[in-house]
């Protein structure tokens, strides 16, 4: 299943092979695992998802809600995390045959329990000791990606539209990178020129996940079947829309914390009822809505939309997407040849060579920060 990509980003140093890029979204859905190879080209070698036990799926949706005696809890989450992504690793590696001697690195972002850039002072925090990574896989982890652009000033999201410039870009082509994960991000890469742009546009799959859950028990609404089946309800819709996150300028970035179910019964309660699937249908025009609204803003004229993550899979997303932006060609990265389904861990590969080679991981024109900067720590193994 590998593909290889054209890579534009000038590297300072030759340091390339194999790497790991591991993360679980916000949705909290399971844990990805992508085999990279850097030639310096990426290449996709081999991928591998590991599901979140229930009980630790439940818990870790829990920690991202103020609760009680959250230290010891988030402390006992930190070490399992870390032992499921040692184990999502090792089952990559066993998957492709590789030893661990065989990896530079691996890429850790972990799991998301709080992002809070508008707080004052602003912090985020993922979990997954990549300690207990390094020390269960015997290969070095580099994790903690995203607090060094804090310190500088910004917004420590979205880190994904440096991988996106990376692989993506290409001269005289104006091209927009959607990547729908439970929150979604855009990431507009100029034709002829200029700094790359990016930032958070609101929810992506985390509400939909989050109604769907609730309210019919499953984790997720797949290929937006519940969804199409239902109405957009108006009113809903423009109370979500009005929400003062979509009229900010960016840089910005936002989580669950903010666009949460909490958030949703709000707006739920000032209206009559409205059925369950009318709620779902709402939430997907919402997304696809102001994802376009967004594109319209900042890249009015772009031709070119391709979208990667979980929603790139939900088929009625997609059309509500591609209905939104009926000036644009929309379509999935494996047109561009990088599976919709792993640009993310791949990203997080490249943010691993990128540490490895001391190269500047995030853009501070997407971000806020004061200036480029080498992300993340390194644990080494021994």
């Amino acid at each position: 299943m590998g593909s290889t990509v054209h890579f534009n980003s000038v590297q300072k140093s030759e340091t390339n092979g194999l790497f790991v890029g591991v993360l679980s979204g916000t949705s909290v859905n399971g844990i990805d695992a992508a085999l990279v190879e850097f030639a310096p080209q990426p290449r996709l070698v081999a991928t591998h998802t590991l599901d979140y036990p229930a009980e630790v799926r439940t818990e870790l949706l829990a920690l991202a809600v103020p609760g009680e005696n959250e230290l010891d809890r988030l402390g006992r989450a930190d070490v399992t995390v870390g032992r499921l992504f040692a184990q999502a690793v090792t089952g990559l590696l066993a998957k492709a045959g590789k030893k661990p001697a065989e990896i530079r690195a691996v890429g850790s972002h972990g799991q998301t329990i709080r992002h809070r850039p508008g707080m004052r002072p602003p912090f985020t925090l993922q979990i997954g000791d990549p300690n207990v990574i390094a020390a269960e896989t015997g290969i070095a982890v580099a994790a903690d990606f995203r607090r060094k652009d804090m310190a500088l000033g910004g917004q420590g999201a979205p880190l994904v539209p440096a991988f996106h410039e990376a692989v993506f870009r290409q001269p005289g082509r104006e091209r927009v990178v959607v990547n729908i994960g439970g929150i979604a991000n855009i990431t507009i890469l100029p034709g002829a020129g200029g700094a790359v742009r990016g930032f958070d546009t609101g929810p992506g799959n985390t509400l939909m996940d989050a109604w769907c859950r609730q309210q019919r028990g499953e984790p997720m609404d797949r290929d937006g079947a519940w969804a199409a089946s239902g109405r957009v309800n108006a009113p809903l819709l423009a109370a979500l829309r009005a929400d003062d996150y979509f009229t900010r300028p960016p840089p910005k970035s936002t989580g669950p914390e903010h666009f949460s179910l909490a958030w949703l019964q709000r707006h739920l309660d000032t209206m009559g009822k409205i059925e369950a699937a009318d709620v779902q249908a709402t939430l997907l025009a919402m997304t696809a809505a102001t994802i376009a609204d967004e594109i319209e803003k900042a890249a009015r004229g772009a031709k070119e939309v391709f979208v990667c993550g979980g929603g790139a899979r939900n088929g009625a997303l997609m059309r509500a997407l591609a209905e939104n932006l009926r000036d644009a060609k929309v379509a999935k990265t494996d047109e561009l040849g990088v599976d919709a389904d792993w640009v993310e861990a791949m990203a997080f590969a490249w943010l691993a060579r990128q540490r490895v080679n001391a190269a500047a991981g995030n853009l501070p024109a997407t971000t806020g920060a004061s200036r480029p900067a080498v992300l993340g720590g390194l644990w080494l193994p021994g």
